[in-house]
């Protein structure tokens, strides 16, 4: 599976656009880039799933060049009513994997299917108030579970802490290769105890593009989420 290698045995932190200067984006990207970023996530909402309409696979596409030519990945969230409608239309914008709701499907292995055939890596999001054990039906057939510590939407919301205990669930029910994603309210304050819960893969957004220097922000959130790996 893509996400395996790209990851490793790395804990990483993924800048999230959403939060970005968008009259700045490409060059923000390429900072980051510069700072050994490699993988960004991209919030996809189309204002039903979710209030806020967010960026889409226009935004995708323009990215996609500079980060590709980086060896950087895109990550893309798709907070939207219809996932299976707009898979095709972020890999031909040049996405690199999904990650859909399960609250948002019928059926989730059709998804999840319908975005394998694409070639796309794929993962299954949880919003805060759905049980941990709705992710488990597909567990074989992703790479990654999202859990949500906040409520899809807005960037720069509080983490809410009773998201520990869930990633540490997932981790424990969930096959060893399956990697546990983390997103909202990451910060220098909570990224080392994510990652002891179980999670590798830490979404930022306010804490590194709404910080004085992003590049320092995101390089003291790497440091954090590691600190004490052997």
């Amino acid at each position: 599976m893509p996400w395996q290698e790209w990851v490793g045995d790395k804990t990483v932190v993924e800048p999230s656009i959403y939060a970005a200067d968008l009259s700045r984006l490409g060059d923000q990207v390429e900072a980051l880039l510069d700072a050994g970023a490699r993988i960004f996530h991209v919030d996809i909402g189309d204002g039903r799933f979710i209030e806020e309409i967010t960026i889409g696979p226009i935004v995708v596409r323009s990215l996609a060049p500079l980060v590709h030519g980086r060896g950087g990945v895109l990550d893309c969230h798709l907070m939207v009513a219809e996932p299976g409608r707009q898979l095709a239309k972020v890999k031909e914008a040049g996405g690199d994997s999904v990650t859909f709701h399960v609250e948002a499907v019928e059926d989730v292995q059709v998804t999840v299917a319908s975005a394998r055939a694409l070639g796309l890596g794929v993962g299954l999001a949880l919003n805060p108030s759905t049980p941990v054990v709705a992710a488990l039906a597909a567990a074989d057939a992703v790479d990654l579970v999202l859990c949500m510590s906040v409520h899809p939407g807005l960037s720069g919301q509080a983490f809410m802490p009773e998201a520990l205990p869930r990633v540490a669930q997932l981790r424990r029910l969930l096959p060893q290769e399956v990697l546990v994603q983390v997103d909202g309210g990451i910060s220098l304050e909570n990224a080392r105890a994510v990652r002891e819960a179980g999670a590798r893969l830490l979404v930022a957004g306010s804490a590194v593009f709404w910080q004085e220097d992003p590049v320092a922000s995101y390089q003291a959130l790497v440091a954090e989420a590691e600190a004490g790996v052997p």
